[in-house]
């Protein structure tokens, strides 16, 4: 199952503990007698809304501050006495005023651990000082343990058991999203790292050959290619993010091309078709260079006399298609396709990365479109979303 799959599980999760919890509030406000039930049902339902998001916010972070902020939040939710967070290490972060409140909380807990299920807890005996009931549910993600909620009450009835179980299920779906993300993150991270591991060795030789016979003959133009090198391989491996602009991503390919052109001279000839309302673009970082880089080395290095690429950025209102184009050897399309599936070897990884971040960030209809056939040059496409509101780059 891919990340996209998880993320839409767990969201449809979310989603659906949510609006339980609304049912929850607006049925505890209806219940106390309100006449002015519409009014009354709207008031509940935002202030639910509200809670929730806040303690959502506060549950993502996952610290002790931030838990006991959520514990506050989910106490005015349920409308009880405390709430306690119980980890599986025994932690307690709680809000509200119960005697012996971590104590209780830790107890409750061992027993839902036991049982695995949601249990209530009345008062000990006659002799039991305590002024609450309390009922423990379990916070599980994929069949594991990640803690208990317990809330106190004066007296715990049926509906506050089934509220409360309802919220721990929804703290330990923010619990998975927050998992997803890092998860997802770490992906990234990695294929950036595949990307950057497949900037050929062999390029670098060359371009370090390439500047080195420019030394006694033009100093000058050795020294700018030596600028050059240093740029692009600056950009190449930066940490400042995913993201990048369209702008960003062509001033390092303009550094890639400076070199190769040092090796290749009047052999390489390079169109840009670039609308400039499409420069501003947000685009995934390292996501046009290994596909310039690929039309160099394996569509046009091939053949004796070079060739011509062309790149071009179109804006097409709601997304930016951004094409790079070779009239060089061609590639067999049997082969693109098996690439693209990740199956077998294959000598384009850098389209296998791209692809698979395009289709991971965007959707399964997200990823490149690639025309070719052997003999008859390569295009390469993608399509960009220009509203990207949660995709932003760091760099200068």
């Amino acid at each position: 199952m891919t990340d996209l799959a998880l993320i839409s599980g767990a969201l449809g999760v979310v989603v659906g503990i949510l609006l339980a919890l609304v049912l929850v509030g607006a049925l505890r406000l209806a219940r106390r007698g309100s006449r002015d039930l519409g009014g009354e049902a709207e008031r509940a339902t935002s202030r639910t809304l509200h809670l929730a998001g806040l303690a959502a916010a506060e549950l993502r972070a996952e610290h002790g501050p931030e838990l006991v902020r959520a514990a506050r939040h989910l106490r005015h939710l349920l409308g009880v006495q405390a709430v306690a967070f119980v980890s599986p290490d025994g932690s307690v972060a709680s809000d509200g005023s119960v005697n012996g409140l971590a104590t209780s909380a830790r107890r409750i807990a061992d027993r839902v651990h036991e049982t695995g299920r949601r249990q209530v807890f009345p008062r000990r005996g006659k002799g039991d000082d305590t002024p609450h009931e309390a009922v423990g549910a379990p916070m599980t993600v994929d069949g594991e343990g990640r803690g208990v909620l317990v809330a106190f009450a004066e007296k715990v009835r049926g509906p506050l058991v089934r509220a409360t179980g309802e919220v721990a299920e929804w703290c330990a779906a923010q619990i998975a999203l927050t998992e997803l993300e890092a998860s997802r993150a770490s992906l990234a991270e990695a294929e950036l790292r595949a990307l950057r591991a497949q900037i050929s060795p062999h390029f670098i030789y060359n371009s370090l050959a390439a500047i080195a016979s420019f030394i006694t003959t033009d100093p000058e133009r050795a020294r700018t290619l030596v600028l050059d090198f240093a740029d692009f391989t600056r950009y190449s491996f930066r940490q400042k993010g995913e993201f990048a602009t369209l702008a960003q991503e062509l001033g390092s390919i303009r550094n890639y091309l400076e070199l190769e052109r040092a090796r290749f001279g009047e052999r390489l000839d390079v169109r840009l078709r670039i609308a400039p309302e499409t420069l501003s673009t947000v685009i995934p970082f390292l996501s046009v260079q290994p596909l310039v880089e690929n039309a160099v080395r394996h569509g046009l290095e091939p053949l004796a006399s070079g060739g011509r690429i062309v790149i071009a950025a179109e804006d097409e209102t709601t997304h930016t298609e951004i094409s790079v184009e070779d009239d060089g050897v061609g590639m067999n399309p049997e082969a693109v396709q098996r690439a693209l599936a990740d199956v077998g070897e294959t000598t384009h990884v850098g389209l296998r990365n791209v692809d698979a971040r395009l289709r991971r960030l965007y959707g399964p209809d997200g990823g490149l479109v690639i025309e070719t056939n052997i003999d008859a040059g390569t295009m390469v496409r993608m399509r960009i979303p220009k509203s990207q509101p949660l995709h932003e780059t760091d760099a200068p």
